[in-house]
């Protein structure tokens, strides 16, 4: 099969190739998925480029989210599946091969059902940013007379947390850089926006934090750079909490709730999922990260 991949950690331009790798087999409780379509998400970019975590095998085929076809089915998996239409998540999560190539082996139950209503496109854009946003709105207490402060709202996670909180009634806030981003976050259903000139995380938003929470307020946080300076005296007095989680590492009933509310609301089609254009062919990886790398508006998508 054909299939992106590197080998040292570095630039996309240095180290991504494109070329023939074995094609995997499913193995006992495992489906192959063959795949339509590869999310590129930040944390793909950061892996490739040793930022997070140094490359832990001799060959990594990268990315974790993806959509396709299940093709073959393992001991233990209903021969149903084969031709079941399927989203898939933590593809390349602590393995050597994720979704940026035809096919993808991976246990059944990372492999969800994904609606005839919805693209592969659109599918391949749920695992991290849309897992991410139903935690973070679940852990947020999200509901009719909450306000939410939401960063960076036209970024992939930031989009599905507007609509998910939103869903459950609550005023949402965002913060946006350009007019371009005032309009996806409104789009996505913002209430407020509110223009901020850099990207942001808890490190650059720690400071603002006395200003914008109420006393017993929360700070949910899904990425950050290693160090961040809080206003600890602040959080102390008005019994502020902090909540990190990582996606990759939700539990087994986390991730069911954040797989089924995904799954209702693709199923009713209230979930927009912004493909950003242009997608790329597998050839055009390396230009596919790059686009990450700069910030593109959307959830950048490579086909397969």
């Amino acid at each position: 099969m054909r299939a992106a991949y590197y080998e040292r950690n570095g630039t996309a331009r240095e180290v991504l190739q494109v070329g023939e790798v074995e094609t995997p087999n499913a193995g006992p409780g495992e489906v192959r998925v063959k795949l339509a379509a590869s999310g590129v998400n930040p944390s793909d970019v950061k892996s490739r480029l040793g930022t997070t975590r140094k490359i832990a095998y001799p060959r990594v085929i990268p990315q974790s989210d993806g959509a396709g076809v299940i093709d073959a089915a393992g001991d233990g998996v209903s021969k149903n599946r084969i031709g079941e239409r399927v989203w898939v998540w933590n593809g390349q999560w602590k393995r050597a091969f994720g979704t940026a190539a035809e096919y993808i082996v991976i246990p059944a139950g990372q492999a969800v059902p994904l609606p005839d209503t919805t693209g592969f496109e659109a599918g391949a854009c749920l695992g991290i940013p849309a897992m991410t946003a139903v935690h973070a709105v679940t852990l947020a207490d999200a509901a009719s007379g909450s306000t939410l402060l939401v960063s960076g709202g036209a970024g992939a996670v930031s989009q599905y947390v507007i609509q998910f909180a939103k869903a459950k009634g609550a005023r949402v806030i965002t913060t946006i850089s350009s007019q371009e981003k005032d309009a996806a976050a409104r789009e996505a259903g913002a209430d407020h926006t509110v223009n901020y000139k850099k990207e942001l995380d808890l490190a650059a938003n720690a400071k603002l934090i006395p200003g914008v929470l109420r006393p017993k307020g929360s700070v949910i946080v899904y990425g950050t750079t290693p160090e961040a300076v809080l206003p600890a005296a602040f959080c102390l007095v008005n019994t502020i909490r902090l909540q990190f989680f990582l996606v990759y590492e939700l539990d087994a009933g986390e991730r069911q709730h954040a797989v089924s509310a995904i799954d209702s609301a693709l199923r009713a089609r209230k979930l927009f999922n912004r493909v950003a254009q242009p997608t790329y062919p597998l050839a055009k990886i390396r230009e596919a990260h790059e686009a990450v790398e700069h910030g593109t508006l959307g959830n950048v998508i490579v086909t397969i």
